[in-house]
């Protein structure tokens, strides 16, 4: 009876993913599995029986362009590699452990797993492998191999391939939470691909965070230069140039979608295969006419705007966070249906425009998340700004009226119409999971679609996983990207047991002037899980930084536990509130007290001493103290 052995084959002519696919399917056809091409190595590793004819694979690989040079059977080396660590200076960054990975590999070693923090190469090898020779590749990559031991198998934990599958992850999706996993999963050896639909690098730098923030920075210069609060400064704006804006910005997207996301599929050899992705059944994956086998899959196909169900909606012209981006005149009034966080820096940055705003909710509380005090804060800097806000409102349809979008809504009883020339719907996300032919997987899903997981990221079919924004979790990249890399190791058995992901302290910032951030529990939030706090809550007014300047509408709101004094959370509202929360963040995730945080050092004349100062606020009035006191 015939069983299956491993080959490696050497090939010519490869010169990208493309030829891997091209080989890939031509191996397929000789009754290959398992295949993993390598354009870079030249070669392509496969399993078959042994009695695989040569000259049959070599025709099919001719067939398709590229020339075969040699066919070799791969010895067991599974069951009878040694574990090794070779501790190596010189190693300064990633690019160096791709380098020592590299160089280790073309001396025999396999499921190499290098560390520029630890300085060390941890592998496996079989009998016979040279020592001196990995030594002399490492040194040739331009680092100085110092010490090479044998190690307990134990203490290296390379992914242990399950089954004779093409890869042992496919990832769907291309934003952070499928880059921080396919990263991770590279780390310990593992076979990736990468399934892409569209543009590479998802929401945050292509349609989100990135592009955003750099039109929010233009945004909240020309509102200083309009109505700067110094009276010794004679400053003026004129109207903006939004398309040579959009025209750089789309300039920064490109060149950070390069760099941060296009350039690592070869850095960390992670195959791309371009196509709408859907699962065949509970083991399988399609891409067009292509059929993938993984031993676990990751979806991480993230989200997209979310349009309510408004009659008349669908019939007109509207904007949505993407298309907002990329508006290059300004609009005379513009109207927002929403109002979290993506409505009010949208919101603010055409209002700093020149535009008319108003922002309209169902809700009755602006920003629900925060505190009465907080909120109360948020409502007057918004008003402050000319942006009108209404809440508690209920739809009842939209119109093309002339030029106009015109908002029939009730408010309070009465009837209203809100028009204006541009309706931006900014009502929350809904997860790209349409295509993905979940039920065919065996994956269950909620009312909107998101896969249902449990806290280890693990979907209803124990072989598929999902992480970031189609999860439906908090919407943020830093937390896209935890997901992924957490998804990746339980998927992969790194941890074991599996571990769970803990968003309990996750930090939240709205780019805004000022901005908002926040940490941890409010202080109902609290309430409502039935902990006994106590609250500090200070004016922007009592930050001197504030008063140097010149504004100072905003708060800092602190909760501890009232009998410990550990603290709970932080809402702030001022400048730079985003670069204050992380310090917040520490003190709340490691457990810091009251008593902590007014023993530290706070730099003067920063907006972050305002955190002492609240925590002082808990036990007196820093209106009475003297500068840097308590």
């Amino acid at each position: 009876m015939n069983k299956n052995v491993q080959y490696r084959m050497a090939i010519e002519g490869m010169t990208c993913t493309d030829c891997e696919h091209h080989v890939i399917t031509a191996l397929e056809s000789e009754g290959a599995v398992d295949v993993h091409a390598n354009f870079r190595r030249g070669e392509a590793i496969f399993w078959a029986p042994d009695n695989l004819s040569k000259d049959a694979v070599f025709r099919a690989v001719e067939d398709v362009g590229y020339h075969s040079q040699d066919l070799q059977v791969v010895p067991p080396s599974e069951e009878q590699a040694d574990a090794y660590k070779m501790t190596i200076e010189g190693m300064t960054c990633n690019d160096c452990e791709v380098h020592v990975t590299r160089a280790l590999e073309s001396a025999g070693a396999t499921r190499v797993v290098a560390d520029f923090r630890r300085g060390e190469a941890r592998f496996w090898a079989v009998p016979g492998f040279s020592e001196e020779k990995a030594r002399a590749k490492v040194k040739q990559a331009g680092y100085r191999p110092v010490t090479i031991q044998h190690i307990s198998s134990s203490l290296v934990t390379p992914y242990a391939r399950q089954g004779m599958t093409a890869y042992d992850l496919v990832v769907i999706g291309s934003g952070s939470a499928a880059f921080a996993a396919a990263i991770e999963a590279r780390r310990v050896g593992a076979r990736v691909a990468m399934v892409e639909r569209g543009t590479i690098g998802g929401t945050c730098v292509n349609v989100g965070c990135v592009p955003s923030k750099t039109l929010l920075r233009a945004g909240d210069l020309h509102h200083w230069t309009v109505s700067n609060p110094f009276h010794g400064l004679r400053t003026s704006a004129a109207e903006p140039d939004l398309a040579t804006l959009v025209k750089q910005k789309d300039q920064l997207v490109t060149t950070l979608r390069q760099k941060k996301y296009e350039d690592l599929l070869p850095e960390y050899d992670i195959t791309m295969i371009p196509g709408e992705a859907h699962f065949v059944d509970e083991e399988r994956l399609a891409v067009g006419d292509r059929i993938l086998t993984a031993d676990r899959y990751l979806i991480a196909t993230g989200a997209r705007p979310r349009i309510p169900a408004i009659s008349g909606l669908h019939s007109i012209d509207y904007l949505t966070s993407t298309t907002a981006l990329n508006v290059t005149n300004r609009p005379s009034h513009l109207i927002v249906i929403g109002s979290g966080y993506i409505a009010l820096e949208l919101g603010q940055l055409f209002r700093d425009w020149g535009s008319q705003v108003t922002l309209m909710q169902r809700g009755p509380e602006l920003m629900p998340g925060y505190d009465l005090e907080v909120r109360t804060v948020i409502r007057a800097m918004l008003m402050d700004a000319g942006i009108e806000v209404l809440t508690g409102v209920t739809y009842q349809r939209v119109e093309q009226v002339g030029t106009d979008k015109a908002v029939y809504v009730t408010l309070s009883g009465t009837s209203r119409v809100v028009s204006g020339d541009a309706l931006l719907i900014a009502a929350g996300r809904d997860p790209n999971t349409e295509e993905l032919q979940l039920e065919a997987a065996g994956v269950q899903w909620g009312s909107q679609g998101a896969p249902q997981v449990d806290p280890t990221l693990r979907t209803t079919n124990p072989r598929i996983y999902a992480a970031g924004d189609v999860t439906l979790g908090p919407q943020f990249v830093y937390v896209a990207a935890y997901e992924g890399k957490m998804a990746a190791r339980n998927a992969l058995g790194v941890h074991k047991p599996a571990r769970s992901v803990d968003l309990s302290v996750v930090p939240m910032v709205t780019f805004t002037h000022p901005a908002i951030a926040s940490v941890g529990l409010t202080e109902e939030a609290a309430g409502q899980r039935g902990l006994r706090v106590k609250s500090s809550v200070l004016p922007l007014e009592a930050v001197t930084r504030a008063l140097v300047n010149r504004e100072t509408q905003g708060v800092f709101k602190m909760v501890a536990d009232e009998n410990t004094g550990r603290i709970r959370g932080v809402q702030i509202v001022a400048e730079n509130a985003g670069d204050v929360i992380y310090a917040a963040q520490l003190a709340v995730k490691f457990g810091l007290t009251i008593e902590d945080l007014n023993d530290t050092l706070a730099p003067y004349l920063t907006m972050a001493e305002g955190l002492k100062l609240t925590a002082l606020t808990f036990d007196q009035d820093v209106a009475k103290l003297s500068c840097c006191a308590g």
